[in-house]
Order: structure tokens, then sequence, then C-alpha cells
């Protein structure tokens, strides 16, 4: 058993360290608890790639709590099926993952436990398609289900064919630990739809190439070449004429019919996204209302509240989510006096704040922000 002064410096130094990590800790949750509640940003991946991201590193048995802790991401949001993610939320997943495990290749080794993507439409776009390559070139039309960000396409040389794989995010586009990741998923997908014929030819990245390299081509079973113009998959092209033994023109034409209505799902709610962004730009003046956001979306308002109502929501119920996610955010997370929130939550009177937010939470927001701070330091 250790001396008592031992013992004391050793709870001190363990004391040091939770404080540290909850001081790293916190940028990232906010971040993430920002981007979660909408208006920085429109392009969100589906909730699938998380999730398969989850099991790929319990299987490489990394202290996931830890991790998603870190990242505020909670058990609720791994067990929904219909939840989308932010994708700029992708670069504070990499950040934080390398850092845990202190793995230079986090993205190479986690594709390698990743399991196949199975169980969603796209997948069964490709068994019931005729063959490999009409089932990419429809996948391609509704790549949308997997993120809003993806900008994939094919193309030919000689005998070769690729997949250009591209983000619509500058933040996100250039990611290697993604970039990898997302190769090795798609290549094992691929064979998987393929009954095994699939095989690169090559692969190019757009990052700079690591420090060590050497294990990459052991790994993708190809050529690797880094610092190229975009991020390519080479393969023959033959195989584009790879026959499905599981084609099915009935069932076909049923996942066609399922991935335009999830996609047309995913567009009546573009206008929430919308919406929020322009929140964002006039919430401080106070003057906050159905025409006037209409107006900078240059629709009409008639117009604005039928979409929204196809969206299943309304003008006043977004507005009410977006004020109530901003207050949380600012007294659970700065110093703002209660007045400079009340201000950036476009209000024009503290009683009407003070209501509002006791309307929506059951606390004040001098309850609500002590609350947060006690909870903080007893973890």
């Amino acid at each position: 058993m250790a001396p008592p002064a031992a013992a004391a410096r050793q709870i001190g130094q363990q004391g040091l360290q939770q404080r540290r990590y909850l001081a790293e800790s916190q940028p990232y949750q906010q971040e993430i608890q920002s981007l979660m509640s909408g208006g920085m940003t429109e392009l969100r991946d589906s909730g699938v790639m998380i999730q398969l991201a989850h099991q790929a590193m319990l299987s490489m048995g990394l202290d996931v709590d830890r991790v998603f802790a870190r990242l505020g991401v909670t058990p609720e949001l791994l067990r929904d099926r219909n939840i989308r993610t932010p994708h700029q939320a992708q670069v504070l997943f990499w950040q934080v993952l390398e850092q845990e495990t202190g793995d230079a290749d986090i993205g190479l080794h986690l594709g390698e436990h990743m399991p196949v993507y199975k169980g969603q439409v796209l997948q069964y776009l490709f068994l019931s398609s005729p063959t490999f390559g009409d089932g990419l070139k429809r996948a391609l039309n509704y790549q949308r289900l997997l993120s809003d960000a993806s900008q994939a396409s094919t193309g030919l040389e000689g005998d070769q064919a690729f997949i250009l794989v591209d983000s619509a995010s500058g933040k996100v586009a250039g990611l290697r630990h993604l970039s990898e990741c997302m190769a090795l998923g798609l290549i094992r997908f691929f064979r998987y739809v393929t009954d095994g014929a699939f095989q690169p030819s090559a692969l190019h990245f757009s990052h700079a190439a690591p420090a060590d390299s050497r294990g990459h081509e052991c790994i993708f079973g190809c050529p690797v070449t880094f610092g190229q113009a975009d991020n390519r998959i080479y393969f023959p092209q033959t195989l584009l004429e790879q026959p499905s033994f599981h084609a099915e023109p009935e069932l076909l034409q049923l996942h066609e019919k399922l991935a335009i209505e999830h996609v047309a799902k995913l567009e009546r709610q573009d206008i929430v996204a919308r919406v929020y962004r322009v929140f964002g730009e006039i919430l401080e003046t106070g003057d906050v209302s159905l025409d006037d956001v209409a107006t900078h979306l240059q629709l009409k308002a008639r117009t604005l509240r039928t979409r929204l109502a196809e969206a299943g929501t309304n003008f006043n119920q977004l507005l009410a989510d977006y004020r109530c996610n901003l207050a949380k955010r600012l007294l659970a997370g700065t110093d703002e006096t209660i007045d400079e929130i009340v201000y950036l939550t476009g209000f024009s009177e503290p009683s009407t704040f003070y209501r509002a937010f006791k309307r929506w939470t059951g606390q004040t927001p001098v309850e609500y922000r002590n609350q947060r701070r006690q909870a903080a330091a007893a973890d």
C-alpha cells in the first residue's frame, strides 16, 4: 500500500490528468453539438458511417467510451438508423481518434476492421442490378443517401475504369484518414457485391504520402500513389460487365423506387437546413419572422410554410429549437452574460428570454448554467 503522501500525489496527478482530459474534450464536444444543432453546415453523412466506425473500433479493442465521450457521441445516436451527422465533424472525429490511439495510420487500420456496408438500399441496388457496372451507375445516382457531400463519379482510361471519390467540403476533401478508410471500405464492398471478383489495379490519393507507406500496397493489394490531383480507385474495365448472381428485375424496380423515396425525403429536409442558416445570419437583429426568412430564401411565405410542413415541421418550432439549442450552448460553454445571450438569441427583452427558456427546459438560464458547471466539475 502506498504511503499517504505518495497516495496523495497519485490522486493529485490523476486529478490533473482528468482536468486536462476534460479541457481537451470540451472544444470537440461544443463544436460537435454546434454542428448537430444545425445552422453551421448543410452537408451531412448517413449515420451508418459512424455506426460502422463504432463496430470497427470495438473490433480493434479501442477505448470507444473515451473517444465518444470526448466527441459527445451518445448511445442514442449510435442506435438511431435515421440519424445524419455533420460531414464537417469528420475532421474532429479523425483528430480525436488519432490522438487517442497514437496511430498515424488509424484510417487505414480502422478500414481493415470496418464491417462490409450491408443492409442499406445502395447495397440492394448493386445486388439486384444485372451487372456491376449497372449497379455502380445506379448507386451513384443516389449517393446522397450515404453523404450529402459525396461527389463520386466514374471514368475510363484505356482498358481501365476508375471511380473518382470526392467531397463537396473543402475541409474534408483532403482528409487523409477518411480517404484511406473510405477507399478500403469501398474496395471491400465491391468485392462483396461481385462475389470476390473485384480487384483494384491502382489507387491514387490526393494527400501527401505518410512517413511510412510500406503497408499501404500490402493492405490495398495494388500500387498506391500519393500527391495526385484527386482520389481514384482503378480497376479492369471488364469488371463493369461482371454479372450479378443476385440480379432480379422486379426487386431492382422496388429498390430503385425505395431509393427515390429516400432521396426525396432528404430533399424535403433541405429547407430546414436553409432556414437554420438564415437564422444564424439574422437572429441577432431580433427581427425574425416567416416573411423575413422567406425573403432571404427568395421564396414566398406561403411556399416556405408549405415546404416546412412537407418536412414535418413549422417555422415557429424551428425558431424555438434553434434559439433553445443556441442558448444552451452559450450558457454551458461560454462566460457570456445573460444579457448578451438574450441579444445573441434574438430576444428583445430578458424577461421574454427567461420565460421562453423556462418553457423549453423547465429551468431558468441561471439554474441551467449552474447545473452544467456543477456536472462538469463533478466529472
